[in-house]
């Protein structure tokens, strides 16, 4: 342990010769002498700085908001007698939303009906285009699965008249039901 006579005078000298404004305080108490070993070196290193990085997931959702509107870009394009151009009604016939799977060639591996309100023909009509659609842009790499694969969803919103809209690309509906 270190004394006050020994260790004061040989940490004022050391602190002396580094130019350290501390040699002044050193001449005190014994707490004065712990407070002058910790900071013997007259500097302080503040911890490092973490840099800011985005996360993978901030990433992954730009590039899945993308892909996600390709691939709805592409069912309309292939079933465009089923699309509905301008406004979708305010109240909707039908919301099918269907869970799907794409391997890394765009490929529809699966596909099924998630959510519906029962309503059969709307169900098949959104399951077809999506066939249709088929083979879908390729999704990029850093989006797939160990598999090699990419679970999706998608809403189609249904008129009277069977037309739909995809969500991902959907018009904002009628406030007013006619």
């Amino acid at each position: 342990m270190l004394t006050r006579t020994r260790s004061l005078p040989a940490l004022t000298r050391y602190s002396a010769r580094r130019g350290c404004a501390w040699s002044t305080l050193l001449r005190g108490t014994a707490s004065t002498a712990v407070l002058a070993l910790a900071v013997a070196g007259c500097t302080i290193t503040p911890p490092p700085r973490a840099t800011v990085a985005t996360p993978p997931a901030a990433v992954n959702s730009a590039t899945l908001d993308q892909y996600r509107e390709a691939v709805a870009r592409r069912i309309v394009e292939r079933s465009p007698s089923y699309v509905l151009r301008g406004t979708p009604q305010a109240m909707l016939r039908s919301l099918v939303v269907v869970s799907f799977t794409v391997d890394r060639n765009g490929h529809l591996v699966q596909s099924s009906v998630y959510r519906t309100n029962g309503d059969d023909e709307a169900e098949g009509t959104a399951l077809a285009s999506l066939r249709r659609a088929s083979p879908l842009p390729l999704p990029p790499g850093k989006l797939l699965n160990g598999r090699g694969q990419l679970e999706l969803f998608e809403d189609w919103l249904f008129n009277d008249d069977g037309k739909f809209q995809l969500r991902e690309l959907a018009s904002p509906q009628a406030l007013t039901i006619d």
